[in-house]
């Protein structure tokens, strides 16, 4: 099921010199079409996806810091004007449920989770979990199936076992009509069946099979090289 069908710029962007239209993949931005149920968008450090997720999951009325639509409260006002200049293309299908999931603000998601008492429908307290087991917690009893699922990074808590147990429930939830788009490094999380991955470089976003992500390619090298590699870096 698609809910998100396509993403444009919808206005010309002239100040190129500003954050964040001076990032070279923002500012080359025309659209992006999602044809799948699960979509990748992948790059290096600073290329822009966390930026263009974001700009996306605020488009779609969710809290900039992460929640539930209903979700209200403000920490720290650090997302970027990008979403002003997005325009989200629906299907004619509308989700029941939906999340933003934001790795570097989850601690906040969690606490404003308890102030609005409504931690047993997560399984309990996300803080008296781990990281890693707070995340699959929040997957695992809060996602229903029929939503709109936007994930920054989910892996930066995850073990290569939980990446794992989190790729199943992105199966199960795909079969109950969910979507997901989803900004990662994980080469993990990549290899979910019949996604499309979007690389971000400096020439924009293009579609990019897995087997041609710098992240499969590097992670391949070193894992079938990594003697080679640790003499390269002059660490032996």
């Amino acid at each position: 099921m698609i809910y998100i069908s396509q993403i444009k710029n919808i206005k010309s962007i002239e100040e190129r010199n500003v954050y964040p239209y001076n990032i070279p993949s923002i500012a080359k931005l025309n659209g992006l079409t999602l044809q799948k149920s699960v979509t990748f968008i992948v790059g290096d450090n600073g290329s822009g996806k966390s930026t263009l997720i974001e700009a996306i999951a605020i488009n779609a009325g969710f809290n900039p810091e992460g929640g539930t639509r209903n979700f209200n409260f403000q920490t720290k006002e650090s997302h970027s004007s990008l979403f002003n200049n997005l325009k989200l293309i629906r299907s004619p299908y509308r989700e029941k449920d939906g999340f933003f999931l934001r790795a570097e603000s989850f601690y906040n998601v969690a606490t404003a989770i308890e102030q609005y008492g409504v931690q047993y429908h997560y399984g309990g307290s996300l803080h008296e979990r781990s990281h890693g087991e707070s995340f699959l917690a929040l997957v695992k009893n809060r996602f229903s199936g029929n939503g709109l699922y936007i994930l920054d990074e989910p892996e930066s808590a995850l073990s290569v076992a939980n990446q794992l147990s989190l790729l199943v429930m992105m199966k199960e939830l795909v079969d109950k009509n969910s979507q997901f788009i989803i900004a990662t490094h994980s080469p993990i999380l990549m290899a979910y069946p019949n996604a499309d991955i979007y690389d971000v470089t400096d020439n924009g976003l293009n579609l990019i099979n897995y087997e041609d992500t710098e992240h499969y390619k590097l992670i391949k090298y070193f894992i079938n090289n990594y003697h080679i590699m640790i003499q390269e870096l002059g660490l032996s």
